[in-house]
């Protein structure tokens, strides 16, 4: 099974490392992201969104990401397609289910969907390219704003944005913009990481 714990990275041991030989900011930044980089799974739920004019839509999904295996999106709500499921690969992520409710149509030439939105700013902190970093606060609570490129082979630039707690490391919010247009948004309400054991995933106390 695989065991779940909240995410808890003290800022004592952030100050200690930053002090011995590290860069400030961008060591504090690197130590905020290697949990991500060095997970076997995690599971979130979060408020996503897509604010284009001619796809607007919005849904509660849970997601269990797991890096280069098959990572499922559930829908909590609204209600008239909770339960819908979709299965990607964060790979070519490609989704796989029956209808299109999380499709929401192509939204660039990527094709991201709002099923991929949170497997996305997941591999967006794990291996995107650093462009930007600094601490802002998100709805009054204190983070660091890091903005990392995505951008694959095809055309078209998608810059990843993610806020994440300063006494914690936990996402709090996430975008994606392609070509400086904000496609899709998510608002966290939760998050563990999980670690893998007998295949099953189990909430820690």
């Amino acid at each position: 099974m695989r065991r779940c714990f909240r995410l808890c990275v003290p800022m004592m041991a952030l100050i200690l490392l930053a002090g011995c030989g590290g860069t400030g900011e961008a060591a504090e930044t690197a130590d905020m992201r290697q949990p991500y980089h060095d997970m076997t799974a995690c599971q979130m739920e979060a408020l996503v969104s897509c604010g284009q004019e001619d796809l607007l839509w919005e849904a509660e999904l849970s997601c269990q990401y797991v890096p280069g295996g098959e990572t499922t999106v559930e829908v909590l709500s609204p209600e008239t397609i909770a339960g819908v499921r979709a299965v990607l690969s964060d790979t070519d992520w490609r989704l796989e289910y029956q209808g299109d409710c999380l499709n929401a149509g192509t939204l660039s030439s990527q094709e991201i969907s709002p099923a991929a939105c949170l497997p996305r700013l997941m591999n967006a902190l794990r291996d995107g390219w650093l462009l930007e970093e600094n601490d802002e606060d998100w709805d009054g609570i204190p983070c660091r704003r890091i903005t990392v490129d995505q951008s694959g082979l095809q055309d078209g630039k998608i810059l990843s944005t993610v806020w994440l707690r300063l006494d914690s490391g936990a996402p709090i919010r996430g975008e994606i913009a392609v070509e400086g247009e904000i496609i899709l948004t998510a608002d966290f309400t939760s998050f563990s990481f999980c670690d893998t054991i007998d295949g099953n995933l189990e909430a820690a106390s």
